[in-house]
């Protein structure tokens, strides 16, 4: 199995101005051509962490998504960050991972950051996605989700785990201890890209975007409030090998997982 090049773009976003970032992100990445298997952007990538849904809702095939899809065709690269969808009367924090062929996926945030009353706009998604991308296995998640071990838990489908985030600094702490405990307790890879500067709420961001072995070792240079981009690369032979010579997934827990809508039925909520 190949090395993975994923590159993590830690920078500041132009609240509510999906023009600006857009064009602020083709100048940043226009160099990464041929040089990078994944470019990871933060959450809502072309707004900042907005709840004002009705005007920033866009549909499936709209202008950011179509951004994106040109982009990773001209960079030959995967992408992937998230934005406001709407959908009928429904709006998502939907993550989408794009591929040079303009084919996608998408994954819903599960957990919504209720402290910014964002479960009072948009609705939780159910389903946890893998993708592959050259023999590689990867479960991206949004911010939130990274307090939530479950919902993250490794059952022996992926070898790392992308978290793309609009994490304040008030809580940095919180946020690089997580993205660790990840890495240790799941055998796996993480990423964690952040966004730095400051939103339209007032919230300070710090960046601390970091990727992590499966020993929980830092292993990239990107340095904390800096407009930085860094590729680092991930070694499939080291995560096998670690896996293989520290076998801790033999003596997981089984467990399973019961979607909140289903304990209300139930009465047990």
């Amino acid at each position: 199995m190949q090395d993975l090049k994923v590159t993590l773009v830690q920078t500041p976003l132009f609240w509510e101005d999906i023009k600006k970032n857009l064009e602020m992100f083709s100048q940043k990445l226009f160099e990464l051509k041929d040089k990078t298997d994944l470019i990871v952007l933060p959450e809502m990538f072309n707004t900042g962490f907005s709840m004002n849904v009705n005007i920033l809702a866009e549909k499936m095939g709209g202008r950011s998504i179509q951004w994106l899809s040109e982009t990773a065709a001209e960079l030959n690269c995967n992408v992937v960050g998230s934005l406001i969808i709407g959908e009928k009367e429904f709006n998502y924090n939907r993550l989408i991972w794009m591929r040079p062929d303009g084919s996608f996926f998408h994954y819903d945030k599960r957990h919504l950051f209720r402290m910014l009353d964002e479960h009072k706009s948009f609705t939780a998604g159910e389903d946890r996605q893998i993708v592959e991308i050259n023999g590689w296995r990867l479960c991206p998640l949004i911010c939130y989700d990274l307090r939530f071990p479950v919902w993250s838990r490794n059952r022996g489908d992926y070898d790392g785990l992308i978290y793309i985030a609009n994490w304040p600094e008030a809580r940095r702490h919180a946020w690089s201890s997580l993205l660790v405990a990840r890495a240790i307790e799941n055998q796996a890879y993480v990423i964690g890209v952040n966004r730095v500067g400051q939103d339209g709420n007032g919230l300070a961001f710090s960046g601390d975007s970091a990727a992590i072995d499966s020993r929980g070792k830092v292993f990239s240079k990107t340095q904390p409030y800096n407009a930085e981009i860094e590729t680092v690369i991930l070694s499939y032979q080291d995560l096998q090998d670690f896996r293989e010579k520290f076998q801790v997934s033999l003596d997981a827990d089984n467990f399973k997982l019961t979607p909140i809508w289903a304990l209300h039925f139930a009465g047990k909520v």
